[in-house]
Parts: C-alpha cells; structure tokens; sequence
C-alpha cells in the first residue's frame, strides 16, 4: 500500500458512539455534545455509530449532537447494516432508511456491514448484501464500503478475495489481542494489508480491560512515563499501525475525551522502548486468567433467561485479577438486579453464536455461579 490511501488524511482517533455516558439510563446528550465539541475543536473528524447501538439512541444522539450542529462536510459518519437482522432483502434498505433518518446524515461516509464472521458470510451471500453496499455507493448513500470483522484471517482472507469491492475493514486490534489466537488481530491485520485494504480499527483498550489494569501492570506504565494515561498506550499502540483510517475510541465521559486528545493531536508512534515495555505488560496478562470480554452486550438481547452476561463476566474478572471476593460478589449481585442469574443459564447457546470474542460463556456462567452465588 502507498502512502496515499483511502482515509491517510483522516486524523487518527475516531469518536465511538457505543459507549455513549447515560443518565437515568438514557444517553446523556448534553454531555455528549461537549464531547463532541472538544473532539472536533482539537481537530479529529471521524464519528463511528451503528444501527443496533442503544436500539437507535446512538445513531439519535449523533444527529442531536453532531449532525445538526455542524457542517455536514466537516466531519465523516460511518454506521453499519446489522446483518444479523436481514431476514429478506428488502430488509436492507429498510435498515438503511432507518439508519438515515435516525442520523438525519442525508448519507454515511462509511457504511459497514456489521460484525461479519463465517456464520453472517452465509447470510449476506443468500441476500446479495455484497451487490447492495455498491448501490449504496451509485445512489451516492455511502461514499465508501466495507464491513468491521470478528473471525480468524483465513475467513477475513476469504471475504476480501472473493470481495475486492470492499474498500476498508474494520478490525479488533489492541495490544492484549495482538498474538492471540482467539481473536488474531495481527494475522487479520496483515491479511486486510495483503489485499492493499485500509484498517478501521475498533477496541483498542478492549472494551476498557486495558484501563483498569493491575497494580502491577499500572506500576510499570508508571514507571516508564509518569505522564502517560493507561488507556494513551493501549491507543497509541494501535494508532502505530501503518495503513490506518482511524482509531475509535468508545468514549464515555467528557474526562476520557479530553485524555485521549491530549496525546492524539500530536500522535507520535510508540518508540522502540515503548514497544518494550508494552511487551513486558503482555507478559504480565498472559499470566492473569480473565474471561476476554469487551461488553459489546451481542450476547444479552436473545438471551431467554436475561442475564447481563457481560457485567456478570466484569464482576468475576475483577475477582481473578484483585482476589477481591466480596467485591466481586457485589459487584455480581448489582449485575442480576432485575435480571437472570448466572445459575439461570439453561445452555441454548445462542449467546456463543453470538460472542465476537468466541468466549465458551455457558461454561464460564457455570463457574461463576460456583464462586459468586452465595
């Protein structure tokens, strides 16, 4: 790939609109614009929402927030087509007008299918979604087309061979998920740079895991820049990678905002030592058993038995990192307040069919009703 490539201009943090702060549990859109104000004011231009956020409250509060309170050329707006959903072809334009008409955007800059692995390939095969992400382009709906991806390379290779009309992917890529073989994030970084295609890159601080770090973890950050956040090394690190669009960050209050800024308006890649102490810090959570979920909450809207899965999951992390057992424990029981216990799991697997992270979560549900169950 050359120097010049689709996005190479675009500033390289990217606002995440699924993480939006709340209040009363609905999006808090004052605060937002704030966010919003000090996201474009230091220069960053690349906003990220999708249908299924929120059930729509995120793709609203776009429009509240940015869509109608700045040029529309100033900044660029990427949602996605929740193929999951698509049950007929029709459906597609159907999500797409919503998707409009929510956003108030008159057309997206980025347009995604959503969360494509092996299972949503067959779907998206069945009902054309590849021919109809170009119309959107002809129609002048999407000036770019691509989907975000959770799978192995090989399936990523596959898609981008098959599909060489995709112009960018979207990809899991932080510095805990780098040598995994779970979720592969340089094997599918480096199969989206052989097919010349330019990366998205989405969880960087894996869904906030690679901010609330070991004390361990946190004393060697420290050590090595007093100044530096936890979460600056997370994205910088795959800020560093080279045939980048952007990287967004899932930003949830004002004070994340102005963080991540603060290091990213004049970004500078991680040096040679910096990489050093990155990898020290693998090592270390190598060591540290957790359950690798990032909360994307995929798995709770089929859930049967309602359970919040991924606080649940939060709760028994927190416990194999601190050994904070009553912590844990209460953390747990504020996650099944009007919801399902883990005990509740009745093993339709729906939720594994679901998990990005491929987690085995009934199994995990099992164990953690052992530990913090009383």
């Amino acid at each position: 790939m050359s120097n010049e490539y689709l996005g190479c201009d675009i500033p390289k943090l990217g606002f995440g609109l699924m993480r939006l702060p709340q209040q009363d549990g609905v999006i808090d859109v004052e605060q937002v614009k704030k966010m919003a104000d000090h996201f474009f004011a230091n220069g960053f231009t690349y906003v990220d929402t999708a249908y299924v956020y929120g059930g729509g409250a995120s793709e609203k509060a776009a429009k509240e927030a940015i869509v109608d309170r700045y040029p529309r050329e100033s900044f660029q707006l990427a949602d996605k087509l929740p193929v999951i959903n698509i049950e007929k072809e029709e459906d597609m334009e159907a999500f797409v007008q919503t998707s409009l008409e929510r956003t108030g955007a008159g057309y997206f800059d980025f347009y995604l299918l959503h969360a494509l692995n092996a299972n949503k390939l067959a779907i998206c095969d069945k009902f054309d979604a590849w021919g109809y992400m170009v119309q959107l382009k002809e129609r002048g709906l999407a000036r770019h087309v691509g989907f975000s991806f959770h799978d192995k390379a090989e399936v990523l290779d596959e898609i981008l061979t098959k599909h060489p009309e995709m112009e960018f992917v979207q990809l899991q890529i932080n510095y805990a998920d780098w040598d995994s073989d779970n979720v592969q994030s340089r094997k599918c970084y480096e199969v989206a740079r052989k097919h010349g295609k330019p990366v998205v890159i989405m969880e960087p601080v894996k869904g906030g895991n690679l901010v609330t770090m070991t004390p361990e973890v946190q004393k060697t950050f420290k050590e090595a820049d007093p100044n530096a956040s936890v979460a600056s090394w997370a994205v910088r690190f795959a800020a560093s990678r080279e045939g980048l669009i952007t990287v967004l960050s899932g930003m949830s209050n004002l004070e994340q905002m102005v963080d991540n800024t603060s290091y990213m308006k004049d970004f500078k890649p991680l040096s040679e030592a910096e990489n050093q102490v990155i990898e020290k810090v693998v090592g270390i959570l190598n060591s540290i058993p957790t359950i690798p979920c990032t909360g994307c909450k995929y798995c709770v809207d089929g859930c049967p038995m309602r359970i919040n899965i991924p606080a649940i999951f939060t709760a028994y992390n927190n416990y194999l990192v601190y050994g904070n057992l009553q912590g844990a424990k209460n953390a747990y029981n504020n996650a099944i307040k009007d919801q399902g216990r883990a005990s509740g799991c009745v093993h339709c697997l729906q939720c594994e069919a679901q998990c990005p992270q491929q987690i085995n979560i009934t199994e995990r549900l099992r164990e953690i009703a052992k530990v913090l169950e009383d």
